[in-house]
């Protein structure tokens, strides 16, 4: 029988030891899970429709926002490869294009948009003697993207049927923008659908002409080109830190529109020491004026990017709820 009690108190000091220790653990894991990063991976295109990024790294307003946490950056070329590293956790935060981030959305909505970049600064440019003179004539001719399904591709598809022209009717090739000069040269391409500083390159490296500049391609200069985009799984366990990433970028914002020949200085500065090519000042200068830096998102043109991706094959659905979150950008405006 003492046996027998002794055992029982035994067994009831062991539970009450148990339940303490998962009482305390339960407290450790939620005071983990309530402390933000160390750490923020952002990602970025050395393009100047990225400037705001760049600016705020040139210009240290990153590192004064975040204060001891560490910054990683990493560049891509396309929106596909930025948003394939977003979709495998390695980044947390970035700037690309709508269109990409829409697209990835679709398959995997795991990630938002959380303000605008940039605005316009896309354009349309053929060979001199490629014999074309409106987008009607782009019939039978090939043209060069930075990637398919990317905002660039979309934008081109808008154009062709605002013009009433067969889409299946124009070859689409994909080729780096740094690229296309050379092959239009060589004849191997009739145009390229870009972004900025490309559009100003290749009419200057290879002789090309304007066909639609910022305010007439796609949807013109007020369209939502380059957009900041989030991890949902960072932004929800990190709101302090993305509202200062986005402190940082409205910083960049601002000092862009304020200061623009500082700001294309720190660009040329930044592209030089992250890809070791010198750009031509002139022709940053001019890309320049084809762009706005803005925080502004055009959600109307975002849905109609979805449903033209749809009807291009890219997506089986052009719902895009829940993609655009202004809430953290909402929170720092109204802060200012």
């Amino acid at each position: 029988m003492k046996k027998r009690l002794l055992f029982a108190i035994l067994t009831l000091f062991a539970l009450v030891l148990s339940a303490c220790g998962n009482q305390d653990a339960g407290k450790k894991e939620e005071g983990a899970s309530g402390e933000e990063a160390k750490e923020i991976r952002i990602g970025y295109f050395p393009n100047m429709t990225h400037i705001a990024t760049i600016v705020a790294l040139e210009k240290g307003y990153f590192k004064e926002q975040f204060g001891d946490v560490n910054i990683k950056t990493h560049t891509f070329n396309d929106g596909s490869s930025f948003m394939e590293a977003m979709s495998t956790d390695a980044i947390d935060i970035g700037t690309v294009g709508p269109t990409p981030a829409l697209n990835t959305y679709i398959k995997n909505p795991k990630h938002e948009i959380i303000s605008g970049a940039v605005n316009g600064g896309a354009v349309l440019v053929v060979a001199k003697d490629a014999d074309i003179n409106s987008v009607k004539d782009l019939e039978g001719k090939k043209i060069a993207l930075p990637t398919f399904g990317s905002t660039q591709d979309v934008g081109l598809i808008k154009s062709l049927k605002d013009a009433g022209v067969d889409v299946k009717k124009v070859t689409k090739v994909k080729q780096a923008p740094a690229d296309t000069a050379a092959l239009i040269l060589k004849g191997e391409i009739d145009g390229a659908a870009t972004q900025e500083p490309w559009g100003v390159n290749i009419e200057t490296a290879a002789g090309a002409k304007l066909l639609l500049d910022e305010n007439e391609f796609a949807w013109g200069s007020e369209s939502t080109n380059t957009v900041v985009v989030a991890q949902t799984k960072f932004t929800s366990a990190n709101p302090e830190l993305t509202k200062k990433y986005l402190k940082a970028h409205i910083q960049a914002i601002n000092f862009i529109n304020e200061n623009p020949e500082e700001a294309i200085q720190l660009f040329l500065d930044h592209i030089k020491k992250i890809t070791g090519k010198e750009l031509s000042k002139e022709e940053v200068t001019k890309a320049f004026g084809r762009l706005k830096a803005t925080t502004d998102v055009n959600e109307e043109v975002i849905k109609e990017m979805a449903k033209i991706s749809k009807e291009a094959g890219y997506i089986n659905s052009d719902k895009v709820e829940g993609l655009v979150n202004l809430s953290y950008l909402e929170e720092v405006l109204n802060e200012q």
